[in-house]
């Protein structure tokens, strides 16, 4: 910081005494006072006093502070950048970073490129682009500028060049393997001193994509015995045949990530590139690479990466159960991407809310699903409306001796009891109702019970199964209105009419049964065997009124999210929403429950009192 800011810094604390603590007036003269208001009126105005305002915050208690201060960050004057492959759809990782970049561009007034790093046409599709753009959009995140790699490669190509004349770089032919094993052992390539006439002729084969050429590579000259591996002469350049989507046949050699990276940032005025501190070993081969061409110079600021538990965020490995058939693609509920946490019922409002809690923190951790869910749940609660679902397995029907003699409905229900505006619901009301068998089995003669919505009802025949006692497959009911519902069981039922519909209730395990993999853990070998669990049931038939995307409560269930258009389909499907207890939260493959997709309807409140107390335990 220079000295005029320490200067004005001063001056702000100085202000911020006078005015907030009393007890410091009485240190300063008339004169200096009436000085030190005129400053604060002054200084009300100047940028650098709101950023002053916001570093004297301090984050509440597990909510981690936004409010850092770049290195070296003037108003105005900031440009950030985010830079993604299109080689795949946005994962959570990918919406820290666009956010944090996003976040520190607006609070110093500056802007926000969004750069895409299209230097791979192995991976690469158009499709992939179009999903980044509408993934951000839904995220509410809008770069000032948007810039493809791939309109710089004239300009790469030429400072490659530019590296082998200096002698900063040579072109290599060495297999990848033998390649692989002397940089891990800080041994020269027998390339590493041709000449530069040589390499620039070299360089030219893999421009021409010529056989020689398609066996080369361009590295940076670095230093091969630096304890970072990361400066053992790095590939700047490959080749690659195939087309790419922008650039049709026009090159056949690419620049690395590595070597694009800071050059394009230096000549697209970027002033801070925020990346994770994944690649915190390759920042001096960033600044390698800006001071050996020359280049304005690029702030590299690094923050941790977003680890969950069970979870994977590499491309690589989720193209992997894309390919092997075992998600529907990269929106599947399953995948830790922007599309598939929403399509599973995750609220950008709740993710946006997350990941800005997180902050812009340094320190790698791995996360917990739970805190997530659990925001999201603070989100949905207030606002999503309440419906009733019966499991259809086994589903027991009850007859009520003095129920109504036709079925009636009321229209003026409410979807949420606790906030009027959500609006009202038709339910229906017949001398035949269904309930569900667990509910069921917890029932006894005489019994008191709450019908939801409707009153009490006393039991007074149970009906089992000749050939499973533990069955119940009838009960008889009779009418208590007037019964006092503070004790009694509260059961939620269906009438007995046409006005229900068939769904599907659809629940999730982890994709992999470890809680995180190792660098040399093969993926196959932990792949969960069933990830996917459905149980059929029947709802009210108001949520024929809900569309694609919409999320209800289920009572005594839980959350959902409609997974299809229901104009379309016979039997919709409902994806369950994750409230971020721990019973949802846990891996069935490890030992949790198994029959999530049913929610927990059963009566049975001892058995769910102990199993609270396993998991505190």
């Amino acid at each position: 910081m220079n000295d005029q800011k320490i200067v004005f810094f001063d001056t702000l604390k100085i202000i911020f005494r006078f005015k907030y603590w009393p007890q410091h007036q009485s240190r300063y003269t008339d004169v200096q006072k009436s000085y030190i208001l005129d400053l604060a009126t002054i200084i009300k105005f100047e940028p650098h006093f709101h950023i002053f305002l916001k570093k004297k915050k301090k984050a509440r208690k597990g909510h981690p502070s936004m409010n850092l201060e770049l290195p070296n960050a003037e108003i105005g004057k900031v440009v950030t950048r985010f830079p993604p492959e299109p080689s795949g759809y946005l994962h959570i990782g990918h919406a820290k970073a666009a956010m944090l970049n996003q976040h520190f561009a607006q609070e110093y007034k500056g802007k926000m490129i969004l750069r895409f790093d299209d230097t791979n046409p192995a991976k690469e599709k158009e499709e992939f682009e179009e999903s980044i753009k509408e993934d951000l959009t839904l995220l509410d995140i809008h770069a000032d500028q948007i810039t493809y790699t791939s309109d710089s490669f004239e300009k790469l190509y030429q400072y490659a060049i530019k590296l082998i004349n200096k002698g900063l770089a040579y072109v290599d032919d060495t297999d990848v393997n033998t390649m692989r094993a002397e940089r891990m052992d800080g041994i020269e390539s027998k390339n590493r001193n041709l000449s530069v006439e040589e390499n620039l002729r070299r360089f030219q084969e893999m421009y021409e994509g010529t056989e020689f050429g398609l066996s080369c590579c361009m590295r940076a000259k670095i230093d091969m015995k630096n304890p970072n591996k990361a400066l053992r002469d790095p590939v700047l350049y490959r080749c690659n045949i195939l087309p790419h989507h922008r650039t049709g046949s026009k090159w056949k050699i690419y620049p690395t990530y590595d070597f694009a990276c800071p050059i394009v940032d230096s000549i697209e005025g970027v002033t801070h590139a925020l990346r994770t501190n994944e690649y915190r070993d390759r920042n001096a081969q960033y600044e390698w690479i800006i001071e050996a061409l020359e280049l304005r110079k690029v702030i590299v600021w690094d923050f941790s990466r977003m680890n969950f538990v069970y979870t994977l965020l590499s491309k690589r490995k989720l193209q992997w159960f894309v390919d092997q058939g075992l998600v529907g693609g990269w929106d599947d509920p399953r995948f830790p991407t922007v599309r598939g946490i929403i399509r599973r019922g995750m609220t950008v409002k709740a993710l946006k809310q997350y990941i800005l809690t997180q902050g812009a923190s340094k320190n790698t951790v791995m996360l917990e699903w739970d805190k997530l869910w659990a925001s999201n749940k603070a989100v949905i609660d207030p606002i999503c409306p309440r419906h009733t679902s019966i499991l259809k397995s086994n589903i027991v029907k009850a007859n009520i001796s003095d129920g109504p003699e036709v079925p009636y409905a009321k229209d003026n229900m409410p979807k949420h009891k606790k906030n009027p505006d959500v609006g009202t619901k038709k339910t229906w009301f017949a001398s035949t109702i269904f309930i569900e068998q667990n509910d069921a089995k917890t029932f006894g003669i005489d019994e008191e019970i709450t019908l939801m919505d409707w009153g009490n009802v006393i039991v007074k025949s149970i009906h089992k199964s000749d050939s499973d006692p533990e069955i119940v497959i009838g009960l008889d009911l009779q009418l208590h209105l007037e019964g006092d519902f503070k004790k009694t069981k509260k059961i939620t039922w269906l009438a007995d009419t046409e006005e229900v519909l068939e769904i599907v209730l659809a629940d999730y395990d982890y994709l992999i049964n470890k809680r995180k993999l190792e660098e040399n853990d093969e993926v196959k070998d932990y792949v969960t065997e069933k990830t996917e669990f459905l149980t059929n049931a029947i709802a009210d038939f108001n949520v024929k009124q809900l569309k694609k995307g919409d999320i209800i409560q289920f009572e005594r269930r839980g959350y959902y999210i409609l997974d299809d258009d229901i104009s379309t389909v016979s039997i919709p499907r409902f994806n369950h929403i994750p409230d971020g207890k721990a019973s949802s939260m846990a891996s069935k493959a490890a030992g949790g429950s198994s029959d999530k997709a049913a929610g927990g309807s059963s009566g049975k409140k001892k058995e769910k009192k102990k199993e609270k107390k396993k998991e505190k335990k």
